[in-house]
């Protein structure tokens, strides 16, 4: 969320920010608002303290026996206590609606994030690794021998589209490789695992930055919960309304769990196959730091990610977002494309996101800097370490053998067993 005092210092700055997200300019209309606010504001303080006063001067006043004046005084009292509530409702009023404005408005981009308004303005950083050559045409992993253990027809029966069932050694495989990703962020990268629940509360998805405008790619409770569309919720939000000393950060940790989401936006958009679906499995990690670390920080969990995909012997680029095609809490961005031989196209397999303070203001998240007696918003990070499923598909499309089966990566044989390739 967004800080209407820095928006008063510099209006236009704040403008052309938003004219980089592709948003018409907001800060006259917010600065509007705010002026009016603060009027009432104004008005209500200065009618507490004529009430104040006047309840003072009733005592004075019977203390030296001038009881109309007394009287007077009283009736004066009674005058501002039948509208002050009415000018206290409406300061509340005025204040959530423009703390509804700034909520609505996403991250403002940072400085180096390249302009451009979709996915064909984003700028390629590196690429890693080799493409895989095969002596045949590499089929899509939902091509690929249903007898391996991957299933949709029956998921569909079950649950609809958008499910899958894996089974025996699929099954094993993606349990695998959310295991090596986990082992992988905690020995290697300092990461802490957490087990976080999995239904939040309006606070913690609001906190992230899912509500209120992404609500309808959510699966809500009976009992007005929210499934987390990624354990981001969960993990960020554990700093939700506490002041952290500055010797406890950065603060690291990733979890291994189910992820839903309703893909309200996305009809039409992967149908088929195991990319997207409405539960999936996802190694998340978040990281909780100071603002003079968060940069650095953006590059170790990017690292970490891309770390699991060479381990795995795939080939992937790095992207820098521009723009137009970045989260809405994100101030920068970096995607790591995998590459599938099946499609014969890079897909999206990790998002590694710096969100500045942007997160920590809606979930009022501070820490106290060494030596100082006030605090300030802590700077918060996520990303995919990976999301297993994806992986799970480039594995299966890079590892793919001509006679239908699957080789297993050298670094997920000791995960199945000593298994190294999976048959029909």
């Amino acid at each position: 969320m967004h800080d209407i005092r820095l928006i008063r210092d510099n209006p236009a700055a704040f403008d052309a920010g938003l004219a980089r997200r592709g948003l018409s300019a907001q800060a006259a209309h917010l600065l509007d608002k705010d002026e009016q606010l603060r009027s009432a504001i104004k008005d209500s303080e200065e009618l507490q303290a004529k009430s104040n006063a006047a309840a003072k001067a009733i005592g004075a006043a019977m203390g030296r026996g001038d009881k109309d004046t007394a009287e007077q005084l009283k009736a004066e009292v009674a005058d501002i206590k039948a509208h002050l509530p009415a000018l206290e409702t409406k300061v509340r009023d005025m204040g959530a609606e423009l703390r509804a404005d700034l909520s609505a408005l996403p991250n403002i981009p940072a400085d180096d994030v390249p302009h451009g308004i979709d996915e064909t303005g984003n700028l390629l950083l590196a690429e890693n690794g080799a493409k895989p050559s095969f002596s045949f045409d590499p089929k899509e992993h939902d091509r690929l021998d249903p007898a391996l253990g991957l299933d949709f027809e029956t998921a569909a029966n079950v649950a609809g589209a958008r499910f899958a069932y894996l089974r025996g050694g699929i099954a094993k495989l993606n349990r695998a490789l959310g295991q090596f990703m986990l082992d992988l962020h905690t020995r290697d990268f300092g990461y802490e695992e957490v087990a976080p629940p999995l239904m939040v509360r309006d606070e913690a998805v609001f906190g992230t930055g899912q509500l209120p405008k992404f609500s309808e790619d959510l699966f809500k409770t009976t009992d007005g919960r929210w499934l987390i569309p990624t354990a981001e919720v969960s993990l960020t939000n554990m700093v939700r309304e506490k002041i952290l000393t500055e010797g406890e950060l950065p603060l690291r940790l990733t979890a291994l769990t189910q992820c839903f989401r309703s893909e309200a936006g996305s009809a039409g958009r992967d149908t088929r196959g195991f990319i997207r679906q409405h539960q999936f499995e996802k190694v998340e990690l978040v990281s909780i730091t100071t603002p003079d670390m968060s940069d650095a920080e953006h590059e170790r969990m990017t690292q970490a990610a891309e770390t699991v995909l060479t381990k795995l012997g795939l080939h992937f680029r790095r992207m820098l977002l521009c723009s137009g095609d970045m989260g809405f809490t994100a101030r920068k961005t970096f995607d790591l494309e995998v590459w599938l031989p099946g499609q014969k196209a890079y897909r999206e397999i990790s998002s590694c996101s710096n969100c500045g303070d942007f997160q920590a203001r809606r979930m009022n998240a501070r820490y106290r800097p060494e030596g100082e007696k006030g605090t300030r918003f802590v700077h918060t990070l996520n990303g995919s370490g990976l999301a297993v499923g994806r992986t799970l598909v480039a594995v299966l499309e890079n590892y793919q053998q001509e006679d239908g089966s699957i080789a297993v990566p050298d670094v997920l044989q000791p995960y199945l067993g000593g298994v190294t390739r999976l048959t029909v």
